[in-house]
């Protein structure tokens, strides 16, 4: 995606608003779809919608050129994955118990970035033999995405009581929830969002390799390993989690992203890169599904897509913002200084944590 949006005139400030915007769109959607999953009792239509969504975008993405539609499509794909994540997530944690949270959503992290690594896989090939054919390639990824929204179909809705008197969900009404969420929900909830914060779209990474000298080829090869090893990962640390602690694990992660950051602000080295990257995997399989898999344990069950959809909600204007304001930093004062001040504030994000009471099937240490 970084790489196409360069070749049609985008710069790099233009590339971090554009996916802060659409992060945005998604994160505020989800609050909202979330809240609206919770109220009505219903999960499957929400996720089947979703997925339309975001396969509809994909050959807008090859239609349109100017920023304006390009934006356009972009923020269609996110609202999808707006729609359908609070009530994915729903489901995925009536699929469990306190005490295998973090194996199911492991599980799902991990089919889930299987597909983000073979994806790109199969474009890394078509390029090969057909250099710079971008806009195919979203023509092509229309056919999967079809897939999806017939599998989609195959989910049964299972009954979900609720005894909440039925009102008009208004758009921002899932804030509502921030006032009636438990202590622990909030300062787990201030924590995530501060890393979020100063944790920028990957597309940087990616524009940081690229800047490095590796061809358009070789950067999709390094994204790909990247998933490669999230897919490999987050299941059994998924796992491991259920077995020493969600907190054990969340905050080794952010460990491993400081790490990374400080490296990519430093490292000239290509080969190098692949190291940081197999580390930026594995604390994204330590960090992604871990955090719902917390949030869904310290939360009451009939409000699981609200929870997590606020937090989705907030983060996403956190993801804005910190896309932005790393792209404008790049900008003035360079790769280095971008990615050493993230690593800064992740190591400040991680005392904080150390402060957070563990999870303890699905209450909280004292």
């Amino acid at each position: 995606m970084p790489i196409y949006l360069k070749t049609i005139g985008f710069s790099v400030v233009l590339i971090g608003i554009l996916e802060g915007v659409a992060e945005a769109t998604a994160g505020l959607s989800k609050g909202y779809f979330g809240k609206l999953s919770d109220t009505s009792g219903r999960r499957v239509p929400f996720v089947q919608i979703g997925y339309a969504f975001s396969t509809i975008s994909k050959p807008m993405m090859a239609i349109f050129i100017y920023p304006l539609w390009v934006f356009f499509a972009r923020t269609i794909d996110r609202f999808g994955k707006g729609i359908r994540t609070g009530a994915r997530d729903a489901i995925l944690s009536d699929e469990a118990t306190p005490q295998t949270k973090g194996k199911i959503f492991g599980f799902h992290r991990s089919m889930d970035t299987l597909g983000a690594a073979i994806g790109p896989l199969l474009a890394l090939i078509y390029l090969y033999y057909n250099p710079n054919d971008y806009k195919t390639l979203f023509y092509i990824a229309f056919i999967p995405g079809l897939f999806a929204v017939l599998a989609s179909f195959f989910l049964k809705e299972k009954n979900h009581t609720t005894d909440r008197p039925k009102t008009t969900v208004s758009f921002f009404s899932f804030l509502q929830y921030w006032k009636e969420s438990p202590t622990t929900y909030k300062k787990l909830v201030v924590g995530l969002l501060i890393f979020t914060l100063f944790n920028s779209s990957d597309v940087f990474l990616l524009l940081k390799v690229k800047e490095a000298g590796l061809d358009d080829t070789a950067v999709i090869g390094v994204y790909i390993f990247y998933n490669l090893i999230y897919a490999l990962f987050a299941f059994p640390i998924g796992i491991m989690a259920d077995n020493i602690g969600l907190k054990t694990i969340f905050v080794s992660g952010l460990v491993l992203f400081a790490t990374v950051y400080f490296g990519m602000a430093i490292n000239t080295n290509i080969y190098f890169f692949f190291g940081l990257f197999f580390l930026y995997g594995i604390y994204a399989a330590a960090t992604e599904g871990i955090s719902k898999a917390w949030i869904s344990n310290i939360t009451d069950k009939k409000d699981t897509a609200t929870a997590i959809g606020t937090f989705s909600g907030l983060q996403s204007i956190c993801t804005m913002l910190a896309s932005s304001l790393t792209g404008l930093i790049w900008f003035q004062f360079g790769a280095t200084i971008a990615f050493t001040l993230t690593a800064t504030i992740t190591l400040i994000v991680f005392a904080y944590f150390l402060t957070i009471p563990k999870p303890i099937n699905g209450t909280t240490e004292t």
